[in-house]
């Protein structure tokens, strides 16, 4: 970066910073990964003002009363980014799906919620998006407005609130059939209700549409497509025409190629996907989110020891994934986090390097890859202007990924929220 741009940066963001905003900082790592550029920058300093990255770059001007941070050994990065999480979900060794929404008060959720978020943050995650409190209602609106105003700590949600399933094909299922039993998602039906239900999302606060491609009718069935290719072409125009993103679960092949016709944003898992169905998503740009480490994590509640061969469900997954990897598919992180507990986001990450992915390409996917994904111009790289969401962690994670499970230093909108040997 050049001396001009540096003070720049540096004059935009200290000019009338807020009164709440703390002194300016100085980072000194011992390299910096950028977001973008594979290789990372020895020597490299930040300078944070106003909550913002004011510069980047060796040797930096410093204005009087900047505190510096001496990071030592570290790389720093760009805060990551959640591409797919359930803060109102625990693990399910802990307590299975069905109980979880049927039997905890939402009280207890969002209390549980409300420290999972902590968790996330203090794992390097600074932003989440959040796909669907299953059964807790709206409280994921009420969550990310918290963080917002500084009431909780925890990174910056895009809140999906219900989700949108087919009428009789999402859960908790397996009751008398004339019973009606509070379900995971808002349940929809026909063009005109699953549009009437997007609507309803969005005016409640949703960031981001939840949809369900496929699903279990009954328990022990098979996934099979539930949403017809009209239904999810409208849900997905009314989303779009509200400028809120789509994204959809989808496991099947039929599935998958509807969201694609419609023109979805994400799809989310599609373990059932061919060479062709991930072809079509790369030319459409549409995003895959494999959720490698949900299939990991149940696999390993129904026994499995991490020996190989890996069960059948890890096998599709690891073999859709090299599948979208080799059709250049765009990759969005997110690991399902929720079935497996927060704080350990970066699981996901480190099983996409195991299964083929290099890992400077894993880290571009968690930082700028995913904010450009989810339409966040404002994060995802160590870039003059952009938020100071930033993380520091020891080594070189761009030769192993595995560095990010252990973050030296967490920065959110300038504001240290984990100090260096905490």
């Amino acid at each position: 970066m050049g001396l001009m741009d540096a003070l720049m940066g540096l004059a935009a963001a200290l000019a009338s910073p807020p009164a709440s905003q703390p002194a300016p900082v100085l980072l000194r790592p011992a390299q910096v990964f950028d977001g973008v550029d594979p290789r990372p920058h020895p020597g490299w300093q930040v300078l944070v003002a106003g909550g913002r990255i004011a510069a980047v770059g060796p040797a930096l001007p410093v204005p009087p009363g900047t505190r510096t941070l001496d990071l030592a050994g570290t790389t720093l990065m760009p805060g990551m980014i959640e591409g797919h999480g359930h803060l109102f979900l625990h693990p399910y060794n802990e307590t299975g799906w069905n109980d979880q929404v049927l039997h905890e008060a939402l009280a207890l959720r969002t209390a549980r919620a409300v420290a999972q978020a902590r968790a996330t943050l203090d794992a390097g995650f600074t932003t989440e998006r959040d796909l669907g409190t299953e059964g807790a209602g709206y409280a994921d609106v009420g969550l990310r407005d918290a963080v917002e105003a500084a009431i909780v700590p925890g990174p910056r949600i895009l809140a999906a609130t219900r989700a949108i399933v087919a009428l009789g094909a999402y859960g908790p299922k397996g009751f008398e059939p004339g019973v009606a039993v509070p379900q995971g998602a808002e349940e929809a039906s026909g063009v005109d209700g699953i549009v009437a239900a997007v609507r309803r999302q969005i005016a409640a606060g949703a960031d981001v549409v939840k949809l369900y491609a496929d699903y279990h009718y009954r328990p022990g069935e098979p996934s099979l497509p539930t949403f017809s290719a009209a239904e999810l072409a409208a849900a997905t125009a009314a989303a779009h025409d509200a400028h809120r993103l789509v994204a959809v679960h989808t496991v099947t092949p039929e599935g998958m190629t509807r969201a694609i016709a419609a023109g979805v944003d994400t799809i989310e898992h599609g373990y059932g996907g061919t060479p062709a169905i991930f072809a079509a998503m790369a030319r459409k740009g549409i995003a895959l989110c494999p959720t490698l480490a949900a299939s990991d994590a149940v696999s390993r509640y129904a026994g499995w020891n991490g020996a190989e061969p890996a069960p059948p469900a890890v096998e599709e997954n690891r073999r859709s994934f090299a599948q979208a990897l080799a059709a250049h598919v765009p990759m969005c992180v997110g690991g399902d986090v929720g079935v497996f507990p927060h704080g350990e986001n970066a699981r996901e990450m480190v099983l996409m390097q195991a299964a083929g992915m290099k890992p400077a390409d894993v880290l571009i996917a968690a930082t700028s890859g995913n904010a450009r994904i989810l339409h966040l111009a404002d994060r995802g790289q160590v870039k003059a202007g952009l938020l100071a969401d930033l993380v520091a962690v020891p080594g070189d994670p761009t030769r192993d990924v595995a560095a990010v499970r252990h973050p030296a230093m967490v920065m959110k909108g300038g504001a240290v929220v984990r100090e260096p040997g905490a």
